[in-house]
């Protein structure tokens, strides 16, 4: 496995070396079909969590067969008289949930419920319950929020959603929290690579045998026809790696982090008039911070520069959101904080990060803003 960055040739070919780099994708798929308790068979490479997603939602909705209900209203119905396929999701998920969404929705090829969290942006399992219906053929929940890192209680929400599939994507909480299929009830499952130290553009999506999914990608027919395109040994194996020490170091840094934490959140609050905390506080990545500065005239974009120049790379927003260049968040909107939108910060630990950073950090914070 050392010398798999060497093995270039395509795991689809039949001489020596294809089937070398095949035997050492085939060993990497198996290691993480382990660490979340599945087949490697369900285990499928991807380009990381933005393709698997896609793949999931779109893929899923093509499997659905279409269902002859004309007794539904016009609006859940296709021009042809089909049931539409119903997805349900929050209104705080990633951008590469609400993405293809919202591009089904607009091409009148399913009908959608938008869940809203409480205050502190927890959903609630019933609210999920109460949505469901006859055709109902999705639920799409993120493990933990990527901009205020509160995780989200989804083996209740499986529990309480019956035959319906689940697809988590658990690329934000996988270094600290067990992702296991077995654990979380899953149907789906997403991961990225460089969420936990491992190859950037490199992605897992793991798909229980009960689920059908169309593919959305078309050509050689790799990954069991799922996903063609030839795949990417050394980064296979690499996030591989990552996922092994991700979980060996996951209790040691859960630990570590959550008192860097709660030090770093005390500490702003305390320093800085009118500071809030986005998210709920207990059920939260131990890595996360996102603060609000109600009434201050200055906005999350200026500060993340004017923290950029001293030495801080924090953000705003979600980095895959910041793109559109909408101003404010969605997600801190969606919590009922309206004002908080445009001057919320997202700090985010990490493996380097030590209690002296945080406190320059929280020095440096109050300078700014008074």
């Amino acid at each position: 496995m050392e010398k798999a960055q060497n093995f270039w040739a395509n795991p689809s070919s039949l001489h020596e070396e294809g089937e070398m780099a095949k035997r050492i994708l085939e060993e990497a798929r198996v290691k993480i079909a382990r660490i979340l308790h599945c087949k490697s068979g369900e285990i499928f490479f991807t380009s990381g969590g933005t393709e698997s997603l896609n793949i999931a939602i779109l893929g899923v909705i093509k499997a659905a067969k279409p269902r002859s209900d004309l007794k539904l209203p016009r609006s859940q119905r296709s021009d042809l008289g089909f049931m539409l396929p119903h997805i349900i999701t929050s209104s705080i998920e990633h951008p590469a949930v609400l993405g293809p969404i919202k591009h089904l929705l607009k091409n009148k090829k399913i009908e959608v419920s938008f869940v809203i969290p409480n205050e502190k942006g927890i959903i609630n399992p019933e609210s999920i319950k109460k949505e469901i219906k006859e055709n109902t053929v999705l639920v799409a929940i993120q493990h933990a929020n990527n901009e205020i890192g509160v995780v989200q209680p989804i083996r209740k929400i499986k529990s309480l959603i019956g035959n319906v599939f689940l697809l988590v994507d658990a690329s934000q909480s996988v270094l600290y929290e067990d992702v296991s299929l077995e654990r979380l009830g899953a149907d789906m499952l997403v991961l990225d690579g460089i969420k936990m130290y491992g190859p950037r553009g490199m992605g897992v999506l793991a798909i229980r045998r009960n689920v059908s999914v169309e593919p959305i990608i078309f050509g050689g027919g790799q990954e069991s026809g799922l996903r063609s395109g030839t795949e990417n040994v050394p980064a296979a194996v690499g996030l591989a790696k990552a996922f092994e020490v991700a979980v060996q170091k996951r209790e040691s840094e859960v630990l570590r982090l959550t008192k860097l934490r709660d030090f770093t959140i005390a500490q702003i609050l305390k320093e800085i008039p009118g500071s809030s905390l986005n998210g709920d506080l207990e059920n939260r990545l131990p890595n996360n911070i996102n603060i609000c500065f109600q009434g201050s005239a200055l906005d999350s974009e200026f500060l993340v520069i004017k923290l950029d120049t001293l030495g801080f790379a924090i953000s705003a927003a979600s980095a895959c959101h910041t793109l559109s260049l909408e101003n404010g968040s969605y997600v801190i909107e969606s919590l009922g904080k309206g004002g908080c939108g445009s001057s919320s910060l997202r700090i985010t630990l990490g493996r380097e990060t030590k209690k002296t950073d945080l406190e320059k950090f929280v020095v440096a914070l109050k300078k700014i803003i008074h």
